[in-house]
């Protein structure tokens, strides 16, 4: 099952009010990586050093790893549930209620804000389970939006469509 079938599976079931991946700025860290190596393979090759080849090798696998990692994770929210999935394979990785939302924060580091991405993290009110979602663009948007939607659940329960 691709990715394309699950989303068209969930559009039948039930209405996606927000969908994403992470952002390409939570592997920033990797693209640094990946240029320090692209750096140091064209001072190697530039000064006649042998083995310049494997840092430009190097620095490919450390982007084609950013690129590999940002589609790991698929963050879904229904008007019932917010889901993590895996975004190869379609499996539910966590699926929280929205009638077992007990809080739902947002975290900005220093960097994090420079990016304008953040980290939601989703608490249960029936387990001390907490569901984690990095690497999100504009997170106060996000959380405002999970926060409204757990407030039209309470309101309308769990068979009845949103109030307009």
């Amino acid at each position: 099952m691709t990715m394309l079938d699950v989303v068209e599976k969930a559009e039948e079931d039930g209405h996606v009010v927000w969908e994403t991946f992470p952002s390409w700025a939570q592997f920033a860290w990797l693209y640094l990586l990946g240029a320090v190596c692209a750096l140091r393979g064209a001072m190697f090759f530039r000064f006649g050093v042998e083995g310049w080849e494997m840092w430009l090798i190097g620095t490919g696998i450390l982007l084609l790893c950013a690129v590999i990692l940002r589609r790991w994770a698929h963050y879904e929210l229904y008007r019932d549930r917010v889901i993590v999935r895996n975004g190869y394979t379609g499996r539910e990785i966590h699926v929280v209620p929205l009638s077992d939302v007990r809080a739902v924060t947002a975290h900005q580091g220093i960097v994090a804000g420079f990016f304008g991405i953040g980290t939601l993290t989703i608490s249960s009110a029936s387990t001390d389970r907490l569901v984690s979602l990095r690497g999100v663009r504009d997170p106060e948007d996000v959380q405002m939006r999970i926060q409204t939607s757990v407030w039209r659940h309470g309101r309308t329960g769990t068979d009845s469509p949103p109030l307009e």
